[in-house]
Order: C-alpha cells, then structure tokens, then sequence
C-alpha cells in the first residue's frame, strides 16, 4: 500500500482530497499543519506528500525545505491558490516536484501523484533484501530466513534507514531528528540504545552488521 500524507489547513479540502486518494487505492492520512506532520512522519514512513504552502507558523515553502533536508527523495507535491511565477520557483528551489494551483482538479491530482510514485519508482513493492534478511515498508516487518524477527516502528525505520544506505554514516543527531523528532527532548544516548537492540535481535544475521563510527554515528555494512 502506497501511504501518502495531505498538509492542508483547510479541514474541509484536506477531507476531501484524502478520501479522493483513498477512493483510488492508496492509504491517505490527512493533517492540518506540519508540526502534525513532523509528529506523523517521525512514526510512519511515507512514499509522497501533498502539501498546501499557506498554513500559519510554518509554511509549505519552509516545511518542503526541512523535509528535503532530512528526505531527499520521497515527492512532494503542493497544491495553493498562489499562481505567480515567484512562488513557483520558490517552491521548486525549496525541492519539490510538482505543483497544482486550486481549485484542484481531483482527477488530475491522481494521475499527477502516479507520474511521481513511477518518477521515484515507490509504486512497485517496498521490499528491502540483504541476504537471509527480508525488510517489508508495507507490512513493517522483517524476516531472517523466513522468520519473523519482532521490531517496534523506530526499530524498523533506524535499520531500513541503515540498510538503504550501506556504508554511509548516520549521525546519533541525524537518526534523532528523522526518527524521534526536531524538539524531541530525548537524549543522544537514545539512539545508542535501539542500536543495541537491533544488534541483539539481528545478532543470527552473518549478512549485515550495524558498526560504530566513533566519534560520528553508525553505519550498515554489508557482509
């Protein structure tokens, strides 16, 4: 299932643009502003957004730039009322890909949506494969030759976020700000801790190992 998160401030279109999009086979979640939006993304790994750009405290043009500093691929798509050519280039130079000006067609939104899912080629099976090792995003579970390996949503997202990128290093503040949130309160040291976790339950799997970056933050190396 493609899961797919609506910024708008407007209840009423917000409403209706995620039953539009439910209505053609994906899972639409809808928030009001992207503090929620922050909330929701940091608990759920999204394939597109849809975004309006003017919201209080923090516009789309802001939220496109924080989400492009933590996502460098997952589309984004706004949809406003501004027409102006400045507000156009602002919104792409800010990283995203699309931009629909309201009254938004919904017809036309859902096949702009599936040119961006085929783009950043999400709409096929979001399957990570590392060896004896099975990582499914639709499902939030892993496997290790075939058996179910328990993990919580943090666990799931800090390994699939390692794997993806092999041999990259994470930051502990990099991990913290995708995966707990900008103003969580939380120490460092959390991240340290669901480190040793996936190590302890991942510990069977001779296909990948999670290593230490000392003085900088993790990284997944493959076996």
């Amino acid at each position: 299932m493609i899961h797919i998160l609506v910024v708008e401030d407007d209840t009423k279109l917000n409403r209706i643009i995620c039953t539009y999009l439910s209505n053609n086979g994906y899972e639409a979640k809808g928030c009001f502003n992207p503090r929620e939006a922050y909330d929701l993304m940091y608990n759920q790994m999204y394939d597109l957004l849809i975004s309006d750009v003017m919201m209080p405290e923090i516009d789309g043009f802001e939220f496109a730039e924080t989400v492009r500093g933590i996502n460098k691929t997952i589309p984004i798509l706004f949809i406003t009322a501004r027409d102006d050519i400045s507000s156009k280039q602002r919104g792409f130079l800010a990283g995203i890909d699309d931009y629909m000006v309201k009254p938004v067609d919904l017809d036309e939104l859902v096949l702009r949506v599936g040119a961006l899912l085929r783009r950043a080629n999400i709409a096929h099976e979001k399957k990570l494969i590392v060896g004896s090792l099975l990582m499914d995003a639709n499902d939030m579970t892993t496997t290790v030759d075939g058996k179910e390996i328990p993990v919580t949503v943090r666990e799931f997202n800090i390994l699939y976020k390692l794997l993806s990128y092999p041999k990259h290093t994470f930051s502990r503040a990099q991990l913290m700000d995708e995966f707990w949130g900008i103003e969580s309160q939380t120490s460092l040291r959390a991240v340290d801790v669901y480190i040793v976790k996936l190590r302890d339950k991942f510990s069977s799997c001779e296909d990948f190992k999670i290593m230490t970056v000392h003085g900088l933050g993790y990284k997944a190396v493959l076996q």
